[in-house]
């Protein structure tokens, strides 16, 4: 049995090697050679209760395998281009062949616009295609790198932004997604709709967007897993302090975030029909009684 106190939170440094991410899993041994994983999104047959499921991560385990480390970009090669995230960000989005780009499209179920609305670049030196991470006016502060294999990382020396398209309009409401892919599926379906780099990041930022475009409402479209679920529970409870609106709502069983519930034939109805059945969320004041005073007693 592995002690509790092994365990390490993992972070945008040192990602969990089951699944990518950088948070809610647990590793145990060594930073840079993990003995033991706890993932809460890829199941195994150990599960450990709430946490999530057990992965043995053994060289002479025959279903263990190395993973790709964390790609950066070495700012010594390149230059101060690294420190310029909007000028690097032009840079791959320039470098991005259109057959290459109608193949990527076509391979996630997205339209090719509503990638390039939200910035989609190629860097050639990394394989990977890429998505500038924004603040509520736009300025680019990092760039998410997707690889083919549909892994996830970040540029070195950058922050943890907003994937926030060109030309957002939010009259009415304004859709939350987790990543530049949901939030794609989310403007082929007609929505104004922006995305946070995880499950739990980007709330100052949200506020900012929410006090800049003023929607008149707000739509938290989350993961159907468990951190997904968790992470859109706690933003709507942050929200309805700024929103007079603020729902959350899932794509229905089988489908685990939104673009998949586009693939599997979603259409801007079925997503409103989401919408207008989840309740509104509504700031809970509590107001503290006044002591009374004592009063004269009689008798």
């Amino acid at each position: 049995m592995i002690r509790s106190s092994l365990w390490n939170r993992v972070s945008r440094r040192r990602p969990c090697p089951i699944c990518g991410k950088a948070d809610w899993c647990l590793c145990a041994g060594p930073d840079n050679s993990p003995t033991a994983v706890i993932c809460a999104r890829t199941e195994s047959p150990r599960k450990c209760g709430e946490s999530g499921w057990l992965h043995i991560l053994r060289r002479d385990d025959p279903t263990w395998s190395p993973r790709i480390r964390k790609i950066e970009i070495d700012s010594r090669r390149i230059g101060a281009q690294t420190t310029d995230f909007g000028k690097l960000a032009d840079q791959f989005r320039q470098a991005v062949k259109p057959q290459a780009l109608e193949k990527l499209a076509s391979a996630l179920g997205l339209s090719v616009e509503s990638l390039q609305r939200l910035g989609a670049g190629w860097s050639a030196k990394h394989g990977a295609w890429t998505f500038p991470m924004r603040d509520a006016g736009g300025k680019v502060l990092g760039i998410r790198l997707r690889l083919p294999d549909g892994r996830k990382f970040s540029v070195k020396g950058g922050h943890e932004g907003l994937f926030l398209p060109d030309g957002i309009d939010a009259h009415d409401s304004l859709l939350i997604a987790e990543g530049p892919t949901d939030t794609a599926a989310l403007l082929d379906l007609g929505f104004a709709a922006v995305g946070r780099s995880c499950c739990t990041g980007g709330v100052k930022l949200l506020i900012d967007l929410v006090r800049r475009l003023n929607p008149s409402g707000m739509v938290i479209v989350a993961d159907a897993d468990a951190p997904g679920q968790r992470g859109a529970e706690s933003l709507a409870a942050i929200l309805v302090a700024y929103s007079a609106s603020v729902k959350v709502i899932a794509p229905p069983p089988g489908a685990k975030d939104a673009r998949e519930w586009k693939r599997r034939g979603a259409t801007h109805t079925n997503v409103q029909a989401a919408i207008d059945a989840a309740e509104v969320r509504k700031l809970a004041i509590r107001v503290q009684a006044k002591p009374r005073k004592a009063g004269k007693h009689h008798g």
